[in-house]
């Protein structure tokens, strides 16, 4: 399964505290070589202030060696560090959590920098002590501080390009402590911020190790691309985060995004898609939110984009739903099927999910085959959904009472067969399906035809025209 593994792909996207979960899964699955693991734990950890565990990591590589004396000296840095950077923003603390203070403050940032600016001699440098410190403490891995500290700085600050950066700092602290209601909130902010295309954002999106800031467009397309791979946290760990994962990648922007510059993110596009099949149908639904359209028909869109970006991108998972609405060969969905129960399972995001992912992946199966046949035979049906003859029965059974097929299959079990009697659609039903789009078709159509009948104006002798290129707009 290791070719299979996106670990490798997406941790270039990641900061590296984000990265410690992924390598502790692979850890536990053996993906990899346990020492390949160990390194990479190790080279990622001695690049923060989380001494004791690199010292650690050392000895666990190296038993025979003796420990770096570089540990200790950069140990005694950063607890001077961290006492000088406590105190310069336990001082600006002080202010803000003064209850006369907290009262007074404002909506407009400029207002209540004056205010504390003329009442208490707090300046702008001075609150930037809170994100020296909240940076400092994500350093070494207290998160939930480094959070409390970013939130503050941001409430107060006009500095743009350090709220850009407090906001992501905010987000990867609300992640790794599993503040997941609280992550999607900062996730949605940060997403309206990248989207508003504010000078700020564009800054904070470009590498912090590169000279030459991109352009503001190609900036903004890093932006959404290092976001919607942290945004994999939140919505693969949330309740509601495969239906709000749909709505999101499918936007255009997103989409257009995903295409671009980060393919693979349809493994999980597509595995949301089917974990939110049951919901997308009306399965099990009652007393739970509304569902969208772009939810409902979430599978079509997936389908249409797995065609197109074959060529970049395609693993088990992506190929099931091909097979199945593409090609319609039943056992070659089988067979990926099989393949992407081991992927799911290995993959860190997935994982979880790996029961009900086959659940909704037998019920697409099962959905697919009673829309081309009368009478299914249950044992038949059963093998396809890898399940045993008793163990189909049941499944089949369970799943006819769930969804709408009751009212118009019976199971026959004599015979072992599912018969599914469809009643004709009326008339007006079956011309309203057939000329659902003809009004907008029609009409695109005609302003092709009128664009394509106006007089091009025609080239001066002396003057030869110019090949135009086509236009690339990134959303």
């Amino acid at each position: 399964m290791a070719e299979y593994d996106l670990s490798k792909t997406i941790i270039p996207y990641l900061d590296r505290h984000l990265v410690f979960p992924l390598l502790a899964h692979l850890a536990e699955i053996s993906t990899f070589p346990p020492e390949e693991v160990q390194v990479a734990q190790y080279e990622l950890a001695k690049g923060t202030n989380m001494f004791d565990y690199a010292v650690s990591l050392f000895k666990e590589i190296n038993p025979d060696k003796e420990v770096p004396s570089d540990f200790d000296h950069k140990r005694q840095n950063a607890v001077s560090t961290n006492e000088r950077l406590q105190l310069e923003a336990q001082a600006v603390l002080d202010v803000i959590e003064n209850p006369d203070v907290a009262q007074a403050l404002r909506q407009d940032k400029n207002q209540n920098l004056i205010y504390l600016k003329d009442n208490y001699g707090l300046t702008l440098e001075q609150i930037t002590a809170l994100y020296n410190f909240g940076q400092f403490q994500y350093s070494y891995g207290n998160y939930s501080g480094a959070a409390d500290y970013l939130y503050h700085f941001r409430v107060l600050s006009t500095d743009n390009d350090l709220n850009i950066s407090a906001h992501w700092g905010k987000l990867s602290s609300d992640i790794l402590t599993g503040r997941w209601d609280v992550a999607l909130e900062e996730l949605n902010t940060l997403r309206d911020a990248i989207d508003n295309r504010s000078p700020a954002t564009l800054l904070a999106a470009a590498s912090a190790a590169a000279n030459n800031l991109p352009e503001p467009t190609l900036a903004q397309l890093h932006s959404r691309t290092w976001l919607a791979h942290w945004s994999l946290f939140v919505y693969f760990n949330h309740p509601q985060g495969r239906t709000l994962l749909l709505e999101t990648f499918l936007s255009p922007t997103y989409l257009n995004t995903i295409q671009t510059s980060s393919p693979w993110i349809l493994r999980y596009l597509t595995a949301a898609a089917i974990l939110s099949r049951k919901v997308a149908a009306g399965v099990n639904t009652a007393g739970s939110a509304p569902i969208s359209s772009k939810v409902r028909n979430a599978i079509r869109e997936v389908v249409k984009v797995i065609q197109t970006e074959e060529y970049q991108y395609k693993d088990p998972v992506t190929a099931f739903l091909k097979e199945l609405y593409v090609e319609f060969d039943f056992e070659a969905a089988q067979k990926e099927l099989t393949l992407a129960e081991e992927v799911v399972g290995n993959d860190f995001f997935l994982s979880e999910f790996k029961d009900e992912f086959l659940d909704n992946a037998r019920y697409l199966i099962s959905e697919a085959y009673c829309r081309i046949h009368q009478k299914i035979d249950i044992a038949n049906l059963s093998e396809r959904l890898n399940l045993s003859p008793e163990e189909g029965e049941k499944w089949i059974v369970n799943l006819i009472r769930e969804t709408k097929m009751g009212a118009d299959a019976k199971i026959d079990l004599g015979k072992n067969v599912i018969e599914i009697n469809r009643p004709p659609l009326p008339v007006y039903q079956t011309v309203i399906e057939k000329t659902r789009q003809l009004a907008v078709r029609t009409q695109a159509l005609g302003v092709t035809v009128s664009r394509a009948a106006q007089p091009q104006a025609a080239p001066t002798n002396n003057t030869k025209p110019e090949p135009q290129t086509p236009a690339v707009a990134v959303n």
